[in-house]
């Protein structure tokens, strides 16, 4: 990012800095093609979303073909096609065809796992817990497979040494930001997550160089969490996004983009519940990677809540033990409390 692309405000003087573009990322390996597919299609027009759908069913038979031929396939243009493997983050149409040949070879070894069917009305409950498990299990992996190392370092470098950090989500994000919240608290960090918008745009008001802000957004078009990540962008704050729409409203003000994935949208299963699971999953990581930078005072720090929450997980006995009336079963021999009705 340029040094005039992020500057504080002087007393209101200066007018605010101009939205960046959203960071440039390295090609994406070539697991995470399908998991920007399926993230990437909604921000894409409806000729794009057909080549993109066609490459991420047929890498192999893709891969094969020019340009000009994957364009007659799909019914575009070469233009098409080119914008297309822009959008999903490839230099240009050499790059993805690449990374269709190396899909490919990895389909043909049966390392790329299969997308489980959407869930029915009339599924029966064996039925919803099996393809629920497949859909996480995918949706992690696809997560996995898209996260940018560079910027989740530098996220972690950023958390670590942070003096203060403000997370930002609502909704299923909400309770996601509540969970990093907490796991920073842990380890020493001054971490604050806020339910509240207008508390969070009068705490991002705050900020200044050496804070970070995080927002967490799968659609990247919260308003909500949009504007104080701007206005902790435009104070000068790291600004980090946790997003399954990389190039979307909210990645203009971010200094860092953190990718996730989630399954179709079906009515059963809205993208508000099935991309809490990839959003853990960063969270997660960024915990473990600050965990590990500050070991000499994160260790300490957990041990000591440990310790201090032990005694809180030690069951009271009840109320009236006694050999009379005993139950065999119970694992003192106590006798179990019975349960009245009115």
């Amino acid at each position: 990012m340029s040094k005039n692309a992020k500057e504080t405000f002087n007393g209101g003087a200066e007018a605010p800095a101009a939205p960046s573009a959203p960071p440039t990322n390295p090609s994406p390996a070539p697991a995470a093609l399908r998991a920007r597919v399926r993230s990437l299609g909604p921000s894409m027009t409806r000729s794009m979303q057909t080549v993109a759908e066609v490459v991420a069913a047929d890498p192999a038979g893709c891969a094969q073909l020019t340009v000009t031929a994957l364009a007659e396939r799909t019914g575009t243009s070469e233009a098409t096609i080119v914008r297309t493997a822009r959008h999903l983050g490839y230099p240009g149409y050499r790059d993805l065809r690449l990374a269709l040949a190396a899909l490919a070879a990895q389909q043909e070894t049966g390392a790329a796992p299969a997308v489980a069917a959407g869930i029915a009305v009339d599924d029966p409950l064996s039925a919803v817990v099996a393809k629920l498990a497949a859909e996480e299990a995918q949706t992690l992996a696809d997560t996995a497979a898209q996260l940018d190392l560079t910027q989740l370092s530098a996220a972690v470098e950023a958390l670590a040494s942070a003096r203060r950090i403000e997370i930002h989500g609502v909704g299923a994000s909400h309770l996601v930001g509540c969970d990093l919240a907490q796991k920073l608290q842990r380890i020493g960090l001054i971490a604050h997550v806020h339910a509240d918008p207008h508390l969070a745009v009068t705490n991002a008001v705050l900020l200044r160089p050496g804070d970070v802000a995080i927002a967490i957004t799968h659609s990247g078009t919260t308003t909500d969490v949009i504007d104080p990540l701007r206005i902790a962008f435009e104070r000068g704050a790291t600004t980090l996004a946790i997003t399954g729409r990389p190039n979307g409203p909210v990645a203009h003000y971010a200094d860092l983009v953190l990718a996730t994935s989630a399954p179709r949208e079906t009515q059963l299963r809205p993208a508000a519940m099935s991309s809490r699971t990839s959003q853990l999953l960063v969270v997660d990581c960024l915990f473990v990677g600050v965990a590990q930078r500050t070991y000499e005072t994160a260790a300490p720090a957990l041990a000591a809540s440990y310790e201090a929450l032990a005694p809180r997980h030690r069951a009271p006995r009840p109320p009236h033990p006694g050999p009379a009336g005993a139950d065999p079963s119970h694992p003192d021999g106590t006798t179990r409390t019975a349960r009245t009705t009115r």
